[in-house]
């Protein structure tokens, strides 16, 4: 089995749709990637001097923190700075980025794959170096991920895909998500992709999508943007024979408002 290492950029995951994100999931997700996880490191801002005073925010982060220990990430917590710059603003900086990029270079000497949690574009020459020694690299990111990051690792995984990694609005019922990769000009239908488990190749793409199983109904003219444009769409997947669902119920993924 390869032996794996996993950094993750957690303010980056975060602001960009990952906020809530079931950590134990993405340690699920390097697993069945056929490895052995022997590191697990987890980048992010700790505003110290606040938690002085904030009680309740204190609170709110040291078991956010937890939680990612709980899931067996070791923290790297990169201090808040606050600055004044030439007019008078507070300026408020905490960037983990150098301490990721170097941790990952020094460890990747004992690893085989490397699973790298951002959207930042600037961890390109990182994913280049690590490759250059011979290292899968894998991304897992959300919204605001740079194509071109996105184009150089090897596999690339969608948080918002990932089956179980971010919880669904509704709590009481199975609602898959996927993104439509097929529908002809003009056609009232297409077909989307979904993921069915946590491997590379395990998806489906014969779900069939039709307008008029939208909430709210929509056009053939909008099947085709939410192709062109990647939109991620919620909804229930019915089966319908062998290797054959139909999505009804489809909703636009909306994370800022979930």
């Amino acid at each position: 089995m390869l032996k794996a290492g996993i950094f993750l950029d957690v303010d980056n995951l975060s602001f960009n749709g990952g906020w809530g994100m079931r950590y134990s999931v993405i340690r699920d997700l390097v697993s069945a990637q056929d490895t052995t996880i022997v590191r697990a490191n987890a980048y992010l801002a700790a505003d110290f001097d606040r938690e002085e005073f904030d009680h309740e925010y204190r609170m709110r982060s040291e078991e956010y923190r937890n939680a990612m220990r709980r899931a067996g990430f070791h923290l790297i917590l990169k201090p808040v700075k606050r600055y004044f710059n030439d007019d008078g603003d507070t300026v408020v900086k905490a960037n983990a980025d150098l301490d990721l990029a170097v941790d990952a270079l020094l460890q990747s000497e004992n690893l085989d794959y490397v699973l790298i949690g951002t959207g930042d574009g600037d961890f390109l020459r990182l994913v280049r170096a690590l490759q250059n020694r011979g290292k899968r690299v894998d991304l897992l990111s959300f919204d605001n991920t740079s194509s071109e990051l996105r184009r150089e690792v090897d596999n690339s995984f969608s948080g918002f895909l990932v089956p179980g990694l971010m919880p669904s609005r509704f709590d009481n019922k199975r609602r898959e998500r996927g993104i439509i990769y097929s529908v002809k000009e003009g056609r009232e239908y297409g077909f989307l992709n979904m993921r069915t488990g946590l491997g590379v190749g395990e998806v489906q793409s014969n779900v069939f999508c039709h307008v008029n199983d939208f909430e709210p109904k929509i056009v053939s003219d909008q099947l085709m943007r939410y192709k062109r444009e990647g939109v991620i769409l919620e909804f229930d997947a019915i089966e319908q024979g062998p290797d054959k669902y139909k999505a009804e119920n489809i909703q636009v993924f909306d994370w800022k408002n979930r």
